[in-house]
């Protein structure tokens, strides 16, 4: 464009700005944001689409009713995906669509199979990612976790819980504890499963650390982790709950906090080390550190496993506020005292089984801040497998033979710590006490049966099925498990 004859050069220049300003407006290249992918993961209570953004994009998100339906507005975006890629299977996502709104804007419509309740944030760049506006679908009274444990089970531990609450509290108080048997509150018969939750690291957007070969951590630990929990499924007297199941992202204390709520004894979380160099080898043991990591690899790891949550999203808090406000510091410190001391004692049980198949990255167990751990009344460990970074070692974690040598590892230094040393109530406890070992001849009483029913389908007298129980009569409870002589 020419300025008119004879305009003075400042004239002339603020013409020609206004006139480039005109131009980048109507074309729309200086702010518009392309959405240059789209990522959709599945869980069992929510599901997360994940927008990745060439720049931040203001968004408006609402429901509509009659049908179901999730609308998402971007302003002044353009979308470069292929909404229709998206793996809606699993979700509460029945089709998409997508459309042009008021000229510069995008529209996108979630159809909808189920009830949600919708948040939505922004996610600043970090080095794995760039811009990303996150939808969550949560829905509403569903767990994270598929299969929570038995009622019974869960009724007793509450109790041994508030049984060692209530020790801990009189011991600060300078009293006495009283005597309490859990074994007398509950019905039926309290010959609880061992629970162990196993969490697998990172999912969904956090791959975690990636091989030079390509390979994955959030894969490879997934693929422990389900082995581990089926090894532990199968054994008598302990039940597994899998944290994660699936490829899908849950928050460092979300993960600790599902552990408490399905009131387990033990919690390992599974990860594949890994370093700028490709030289490390060997798996690891961690515990929670109160204070300063106990090595410098310790601290670097916990500070790059800690960042998983910049990549994740948000995350909850734990909660104390339920304790009486004067005794809450002295029952954490008594139960963070005793929970790590078993950290440590079964980290180096596993540790130990570790080093017979695998070369050992550290002798010891190591301590470092991690908060996927900081769980005051649940022993935690976190096993670092192998390092990932290291091709050869990245082979191994990726083959299903050492992967199934690593979950037998792990599983058989958590059961030999609590043969040792079983909870209260529980099936091991039990069988200690009554001289007897797992994988004894046992049966469980059901609706209808009647002692001398049992003792002749188990071709033993009824006065030996007596005796082997400790049974003053023929009184018997559904549920209640007998010992076959």
């Amino acid at each position: 464009m020419r300025a008119a004859r004879g305009a003075r050069p400042g004239r002339r220049l603020a013409v020609a700005l206004a006139a480039g300003l005109a131009w980048l407006a109507t074309t729309g290249t200086a702010a518009a944001a392309t959405v240059d992918s789209m990522r959709l993961w599945a869980a069992p209570d929510h599901a997360r689409l994940v927008f990745d953004l060439s720049a931040p994009a203001t968004a408006k998100v609402f429901s509509l009713e009659s049908p179901s339906r999730l609308v998402i507005d971007l302003a002044d975006s353009r979308l470069e995906a292929n909404a229709q890629d998206l793996p809606l299977e699993g979700s509460a996502i029945s089709a998409v669509r997508t459309g042009v709104r008021k000229g510069d804007d995008l529209r996108v419509v979630l159809e909808l199979s189920r009830e949600i309740e919708p948040r939505h944030f922004s996610l600043a760049p970090n080095q794995e990612y760039g811009h990303r506006l996150v939808v969550d679908l949560e829905y509403p009274g569903e767990s994270a976790v598929e299969n929570p444990i038995d009622p019974i089970e869960s009724m007793i531990r509450e109790q041994e819980i508030a049984a060692a609450r209530a020790t801990a509290k009189a011991k600060a108080l300078g009293k006495t504890p009283e005597k309490t048997s859990v074994v007398e509150q509950a019905e039926p018969h309290p010959k609880r499963d061992i629970i162990i939750a196993v969490d697998a690291g990172h999912g969904g957007e956090d791959s975690g650390a990636i091989g030079p070969g390509g390979t994955r951590e959030k894969d490879v630990v997934l693929a422990i982790s389900q082995r581990l929990a089926g090894r532990i499924n199968a054994a008598e007297g302990f039940k597994a709950v899998l944290i994660r199941d699936g490829d899908y992202y849950l928050g460092l204390r979300q993960r600790t906090r599902l552990a408490r709520e399905q009131k387990v004894d033990f919690f390992v979380s599974i990860h594949a080390d890994a370093f700028t160099s490709p030289r490390p080898k060997g798996s690891s043991v961690y515990a929670l550190s109160q204070r300063g990591a106990t090595s410098e690899t310790a601290q670097w790891l916990a500070d790059s496993e800690n960042r998983s949550d910049l990549i994740g999203g948000v995350d909850g808090n734990l909660s104390l506020r339920d304790k009486d406000q004067v005794l809450r510091g002295v029952l954490l410190d008594l139960t963070m005292t005793a929970t790590l001391n078993d950290s440590l004692t079964i980290g180096g049980q596993v540790l130990d089984q570790l080093g017979r198949i695998n070369h050992l990255h550290k002798s010891r167990v190591e301590q470092a801040g991690f908060v996927v751990l900081k769980s005051p009344d649940i022993p935690s460990l976190l096993v670092e497998t192998g390092f990932i970074s290291n091709p050869t070692e990245e082979q191994r974690l990726a083959a299903p033979s050492h992967q199934e040598s690593l979950a037998k590892a792990v599983f058989t230094g958590i059961r030999k710590h609590f043969e040792r040393n079983p909870p209260p109530a529980s099936l091991l406890a039990w069988l200690r006490d009554h001289d007897r070992r797992p994988g004894s001849d046992e049966y469980r009483i059901r609706a209808g049966d009647t002692l001398s029913a049992i003792a002749t389908r188990h071709n033993v007298s009824v006065n030996r099925l007596r005796r082997a129980n400790e049974l003053s009569g023929d009184v018997i409870r559904v549920g209640q498990v007998l010992h076959i002589p």
